[in-house]
């Protein structure tokens, strides 16, 4: 696997030829003596909190936990090997592992298990291609609202669907909000041993989670609840292995059953990409690199993929960067990649020495885990200082909360990308200004509010602030001064900084420099860089005829505005050409 570069991604930098990058990655993965051992004690803290971690995701798919442990090996290591973010963490993830539970729900059994792996792969080859393809960028523009929302949605859907396990009982409904409901109208059905169990369970974490031991807390509310359990002889209370046998050795890497195929998995393997990408962006932002390195999001959206990849081979479910893990990783002295890769190997340890003792977990256990971790990613004064914000932001925030409390997670991915785009070109639409520029004395310009109609005879300079493209230029058409009945009218219409200009706006200069000639005036064009005016040249004729209406941009700010005012001013007051 080569550190791949994207020879044209300024956020990736420079472009290295293949044997490069191959020597820069062999460079970048090759352990230091002054780290090694700091890094493989670093990675068995994270290890150790990857065992309930790894089984309660696993519980959101529906499948073996096994498979979440699996991943749990697979993803950090791939992952750790490729990732330019040195100490983040690629493994099992709660959004990730709903989305894929969502995907997989109509398939029962086997059939289940080996979707999912081919899930896992599938969405894998997606974030590698979005890695090659440079969409790193492009993850900016899901709105927070709406990733809020969508998170928000997550955590509640967890913490319905797990009552069921708490409880030890059998819930029906259509989606986890009505099966919380089905459980709480049923309490003669919750199974006693099984309730204490987890909220045992849930003490434990609640009570250790400001304490040292935080790190290893989910251990403890495993063990201690499952020991209690063991001894007290609880028949009633479900265990891991009552899920299926838990195997003693590592699987061995398998192609998945690519006949499985189906509209749902594809749909699921790229919602799963968009979720982990974009969160994963974030990791990137939270674990900046020791040495002072900048991570490439693309290269991480490589790695993720690569962890993926490894994990459906491995038989394991979806995994991504994680927040919390990746945190872990930091606090506990993890100093490069090799603290995830560790983690990953003390994970294969784990699975070949205790697979016994993993099967013997008690379930409730497990979902008082997925609990707490809903619990915990729940931000209420993130979500009033979003809802503070404005109407939009409102509906963005609410709408993807409902989609993904109510629809398949697929479904609610796709809204909340949707509500993004639009979000944003709502943005570019609304969030533009039109000013006038008035000269002043000493040479300098003030700004005030342009004016509804241009005035005969005069010469008005407008600045804009805001996007040019698509609706923003139809808003810049709106917000224009109109001509009406003025006779001779000069515009001169400042555009500096504008390296990229669309269709559209030129299609509206074109019709409003028309405009202009048509009452006898004149539009002039300033601060455009030398590609930008010899496009307008080309695109909108009437402002260059005669050429010298379109004035470039200078270093000095503002000398193009005041050459091209000067120009018009000549032309208004001398005779008429």
């Amino acid at each position: 696997m080569t550190e791949l570069r994207p020879a044209d991604d300024a956020e990736d930098g420079a472009s290295t030829t293949s044997s490069g990058g191959l020597r820069a990655w062999l460079h970048s993965v090759k352990p230091e003596r002054a780290t090694f051992g700091k890094d493989m004690v670093a990675g068995l803290p994270g290890a150790i909190s990857s065992v309930p971690d790894g089984m309660a995701s696993a519980v959101l798919v529906g499948v073996n936990p096994v498979h979440g442990l699996y991943a749990s090996f697979a993803g950090p290591i791939a992952g750790g090997l490729s990732s330019s973010t040195r100490l983040m963490v690629i493994t099992t993830t709660t959004a990730a592992a709903l989305a894929a539970g969502s995907a997989v729900s109509g398939l029962e059994g086997s059939q289940r298990t080996e979707a999912l792996f081919l899930l896992t792969l599938m969405a894998g080859l997606v974030m590698v291609a979005a890695g090659l393809l440079r969409l790193g960028r492009y993850t900016r523009f899901v709105s927070h609202s709406v990733m809020t929302g969508f998170l928000t949605g997550v955590a509640v859907n967890i913490l319905c669907g797990q009552l069921a396990d708490l409880t030890g009982t059998t819930a029906e409904g259509d989606n986890s909000l009505a099966k919380a409901i089905d459980v709480v109208t049923h309490p003669s059905e919750i199974d006693v041993a099984s309730l204490l169990t987890g909220l045992g369970a849930l003490a434990i974490l609640f009570g250790l989670a400001r304490t040292k031991l935080n790190s290893v807390s989910a251990l403890i509310a495993l063990v201690v609840p499952t020991l209690a359990v063991v001894l007290a002889g609880a028949g009633t209370v479900a265990q891991v292995d009552d899920q299926g046998a838990i195997p003693r050795s590592l699987p061995l890497p398998a192609i998945p059953d690519l006949g499985l195929i189906s509209v749902d998995l594809v749909t699921g393997a790229l919602a799963i990409a968009v979720i982990v990408l974009v969160q994963g962006a974030g990791v990137s932002e939270a674990a900046p690199n020791a040495d002072g390195r900048p991570s490439r999001m693309n290269q991480d959206f490589i790695a993720q993929g690569f962890g993926n990849v490894a994990a459906g081979l491995f038989r394991g479910q979806p995994v991504g960067g994680s927040v919390g893990q990746t945190a872990l990783n930091v606090s506990v002295g993890g100093r490069t990649r090799w603290a995830a890769i560790w983690s990953g190997l003390w994970m294969v340890i784990i699975l070949v020495v205790f697979a016994g003792v993993v099967g013997k977990v008690a379930m409730p256990t497990l979902a008082a885990v997925l609990i707490f971790a809903a619990v915990g990613s729940l931000r209420p004064n993130n979500v009033l200082t979003i809802w503070r914000t404005g109407r939009l932001s409102q509906i963005a925030i609410a709408a993807t909360f409902v989609a993904t409390l109510f629809l398949p997670v697929a479904t609610a991915v796709g809204v909340g990308v949707v509500l993004s785009l639009l979000l944003q070109l709502n943005r570019e639409a609304m969030d533009l200004t039109v000013v006038e520029l008035v000269p002043t004395e000493d040479g300098r310009f003030t700004e005030q509010p342009a004016p509804q109609q241009l005035v005969g005879h005069q010469v008005t300079v407008l600045d804009v602030y805001g996007s040019l493209f698509f609706a923003g230029a139809r808003t810049l058409q709106a917000r224009l001064p109109e001509v009406a009945e003025a006779e001779q009218p000069a515009v001169v219409l400042r555009l500096r900084g504008r390296i990229s200009l669309g269709a559209t706006f030129f299609r509206i200069l074109s019709t409003y420099a028309e405009q202009i000639g048509a009452a006898g005036g004149r539009l002039y064009v300033s601060g455009l860089d030398p590609e930008m005016a010899r496009l307008l040249a080309r695109t909108v004729p009437v402002t260059v005829e005669p050429p010298d209406r379109v004035f470039g941009a200078t270093p000095v700010l503002g000398e193009s505005t005041w050459a091209a005012m000067n120009e018009a001013q000549a032309w208004v007051v001398g005779p008429k050409a």
